[in-house]
């Protein structure tokens, strides 16, 4: 069966770099906004089977991507292990009681409520196109610990960052937790009919070069090393946002497939530095392709012509902005395909 992304990730150089973009699913999309507004809120829609591989799919049917990425959230493994998740309106996820003030071991694990996701895969396995790859996600230890942490999102982690320098032992427990619900959570992902893993760090670039190798590179090869020894074929991405000049120690020392580079990093200096033969996803900026025009077409090109002797999945830096123009996504689509 002819899976142009999946075959890339393997180290397949087709002529057409496959492409996806993350957060393809989401509110730049009219009938996602629908489907969002119709169950009431981002996490009825998660846990919602039928509704999050209708989300799954939608991007599929409008723009023929050569990989379809689960609909969920990174935030549903500490929400299995015990935190109460919500969404607010007009902010971002809560996670409470946050660790920062009550203790790992107080918290009552329910794996049960990944369930939902379970069905989600299936769902969306059973009705993709065969050509097309579906890729499952987990968030990385680091950025996951982050809000389970401070209990949400902040600008520079400034909480969590300054738990794991004088609480070593608590921020440890708090990691190993979230390994091991992860190696699980993938497992399972790719039982029910997931063919490749994405692992996001998104605040990866927030941590000294010591505490990257402690928080970041460390926790994310234990991950590579648990899910291969349950799922020996498991194909898997790094995506350690803000990671720069550890980008080569990061691809060396976590085992991953592919490596993704988000939109800071020098596509020509990435080339170069970065193991032989290892494919690698990205990075057009998100901005870009907002602004559309000269900015996009030059972005792309620039991104092409940089990985022309190597695996490349063409993807932005980071997910696609809300307020995303459709044609500019259709533009991306054609170009990247050398068809306008």
């Amino acid at each position: 069966m002819n899976k142009p992304l999946l075959a890339t990730l393997r180290g397949a150089k087709p002529s057409v770099p496959p492409m996806w973009l993350m957060r393809q699913a989401g509110r730049y999309l009219p009938e996602y906004r629908a489907l969002r507004a119709e169950k009431g809120g981002f996490l009825a829609l998660a846990t919602d089977p039928a509704a999050a591989a209708e989300v799954t799919l939608q991007p599929i049917r409008r723009f023929g991507f050569d990989g379809a990425i689960l609909f969920s959230d990174i935030l549903m493994v500490p929400w299995a292990l015990g935190q109460d998740l919500t969404f607010g309106p007009g902010e971002g996820p809560r996670l409470s009681p946050p660790l920062v003030d009550a203790a790992l071991n107080a918290l009552q694990r329910v794996p049960e409520r990944l369930e939902p996701v379970y069905g989600t895969c299936e769902r969306v396995a059973a009705a993709l196109p065969p050509e097309t790859t579906f890729l499952g996600f987990a968030g990385s230890p680091w950025t996951v610990a982050t809000y389970m942490v401070a209990g949400a999102g902040s600008k520079d982690q400034h909480e969590t960052r300054g738990f794991a320098y004088t609480d070593e032992g608590a921020f440890q427990a708090i990691v190993d937790a979230i390994v091991a619900m992860t190696i699980e959570y993938l497992a399972r992902q790719i039982a029910a009919g997931v063919e490749a893993v994405q692992l996001f760090d998104s605040w990866a670039g927030s941590l000294s070069p010591a505490q990257f190798e402690r928080w970041v590179i460390a926790p994310n090869a234990a991950i590579v090393a648990g899910l291969r020894a349950r799922c020996p074929d498991a194909i898997i991405i790094g995506f350690p946002k803000g990671a720069g000049g550890k980008l080569p120690a990061y691809a060396r020392e976590t085992g991953v497939d592919a490596i993704g580079l988000d939109e800071t990093v020098d596509p020509v200096w990435a080339n170069d530095v970065l193991p032989a033969g290892l494919p690698v996803q990205g990075n057009l900026d998100p901005l870009a392709l907002l602004a559309g025009g000269r900015v996009l077409e030059d972005g792309i090109d620039r991104v092409l012509s940089a990985f022309v002797d190597r695996p490349h999945v063409f993807n932005l830096g980071h997910g696609i902005g809300q307020f995303t123009p459709i044609a500019h996504v259709e533009r991306l689509v054609l170009r990247v395909r050398g068809k306008g």
